[in-house]
């Protein structure tokens, strides 16, 4: 079966779709390979359903991002079911338990933020509009009592019943069986997806799931250039508060490395490591990461793994594996304390210690929930004194570049379509504050910031805070 020949897709753009469907395969409780699995399984179902080598294609892109959106309601699922990651893990396998809160109308924005922000990656990436389409209106189902739109029949983009139909094969299968996925399948014929479709599958499903093992990739390569921080952007808004930190940890690595007289080849894969150092944090609960006081030794254990997740996305995304390995590296300490894998200084080279250093200064100075940011002196002290943790010279040479104010990459556009007023309502709104906190903070009306954010969410071309901070910290308005 020869699925691309007449779709091509640039070589960067392969290596961030890649890195955005293992990232929203982790915030949705899935082993990596997930979605490439199901891209697989995709392609077979729209060449069964006789699309043409675009659908096909279609099908393949749209199963890999089809969880791109997920991080952007995390704290809405968290709210809903305690644990954003194992809560829609449950979810997608059908277990949850009796008495669970996720219902239609509480889902219906959460729906609508995965797809806009989904939908709007596809449009940064240049994808087929199909692709955007498809990702627009992921949930909808052939019986109208879908999501976002309640699309009905042939209203609904054809491979959004091709990516549903393949991603219920996948999980259920791995959760249930395949006798008992394909039972489950059968039951959601004629309302999830044409009962035609599942037909047409079902003598199919077993040598198709057995052969997607293993399975990868996206359409071939041609040229062009993507910003890896669209990886960190997407990452982020997970956590509200988190935003805009990777690619400040860019700035200040990438300025430090310079400092510190490394080759340019370093410090433009330092400064792209940087970009994935924190791509694990999609597999933890909100619930940590919110955790004002000591984490308890099984949630330590998963913070662990963090940069776990950045060493294993090198073998998943062969096209990242320089800048990934490195990324692991960001939590090592000299000591032998820091994680994953417990390095003491002999193993730790310059970037390393770089990256470690940047990522605990830019942390440090920035906000947290839990407490207000640490003024430069005090983060540099508290930094001198875990002289045995953070290579000294490391760490003089970020504070040096924070003192320089470092250029974050991939700056934006030199005017904005944003007056300041909205950028600042936009910046606040954009790390988690409400309109209450953002009216005090800025001394105007609650009423005001309602009208800013009508004005911003016009002039973006977005309907929520999550696509409207993807979008302004794509374009560098904040």
């Amino acid at each position: 079966m020869m699925l691309y020949d007449t779709a091509t897709v640039a070589a960067p753009v392969v290596d961030t779709v890649q890195a955005l469907a293992m990232t929203g395969d982790l915030a949705m409780g899935q082993p990596p390979g997930h979605s490439p699995r199901t891209a697989h399984l995709a392609a077979l179902v729209a060449e069964a359903d006789g699309a043409g080598l675009d659908g096909i294609a279609t099908a393949r892109l749209v199963a890999l991002l089809r969880w791109s959106g997920s991080t952007a309601n995390a704290a809405g699922f968290a709210a809903l079911l305690g644990d954003d990651v194992a809560g829609r893990r449950a979810m997608l396998d059908r277990t949850l338990p009796a008495g669970h809160r996720l219902t239609p109308a509480n889902a219906l924005p959460l729906a609508r933020v995965h797809c806009e922000v989904a939908g709007d990656i596809a449009r940064m990436l240049a994808l087929p509009a199909g692709v955007e389409d498809g990702l627009r209106h992921l949930f909808e189902h052939a019986n109208g009592n879908g999501l976002p739109a309640r699309l009905r029949g042939d209203d609904i983009p054809g491979v959004v019943r091709h990516v549903a139909l393949a991603g219920d094969l996948e999980i259920l299968s791995r959760a249930h069986g395949i006798d008992t996925a394909l039972r489950l399948v059968g039951r959601l014929a004629g309302r999830k997806y044409p009962a035609r479709l599942v037909e047409c599958i079902v003598p199919h499903a077993r040598g198709w799931l057995d052969a997607s093992d293993g399975a990868a990739g996206v359409p071939p390569a041609t040229g062009g250039a993507v910003p890896l921080a669209l990886v960190a952007d997407v990452l982020e808004l997970k956590l509200p508060w988190l935003a805009g930190y990777s690619r400040r940890v860019a700035g200040l690595a990438r300025a430090a490395a310079d400092l510190a007289g490394l080759p340019a080849a370093q410090q433009q894969c330092l400064a792209r490591a940087a970009l994935l150092h924190g791509v694990g944090r999609a597999a933890i609960p909100n619930r940590v990461w919110n955790h004002a006081g000591k984490l308890r030794q099984a949630e330590l254990e998963q913070v662990r793994r963090v940069p776990y997740w950045s060493a294993r996305m090198a073998t998943r995304v062969p096209g990242l594996a320089g800048e990934a390995h490195l990324a692991s590296h960001a939590y090592e300490r000299l000591d032998g304390s820091g994680c994953y894998r417990g390095l003491v200084h002999e193993a730790l080279a310059p970037p390393h210690r770089i990256l470690a250093a940047a990522a605990a200064w830019a942390a440090l100075v920035a906000p947290r929930p839990w407490r207000a940011p640490y003024a430069p002196a005090a983060a540099a002290a508290l930094l001198a004194a875990q002289a045995g943790r953070f290579d000294r010279h490391a760490v003089e040479a970020v504070i040096a570049a924070a003192r320089t104010g470092p250029a974050q990459p991939q700056a934006g556009p030199p005017s904005s379509p944003l007056s300041d007023r909205e950028a600042d309502v936009l910046r606040r709104v954009s790390t988690g504050a409400g309109h209450a906190e953002t009216a005090r903070a800025l001394r105007i009306s609650t009423g005001a910031v309602r009208a800013h954010l009508h004005g911003i969410f016009d002039k973006l071309g977005c309907a929520t805070r999550p696509a409207a901070t993807l979008k302004a910290l794509t374009l560098g308005l904040i």
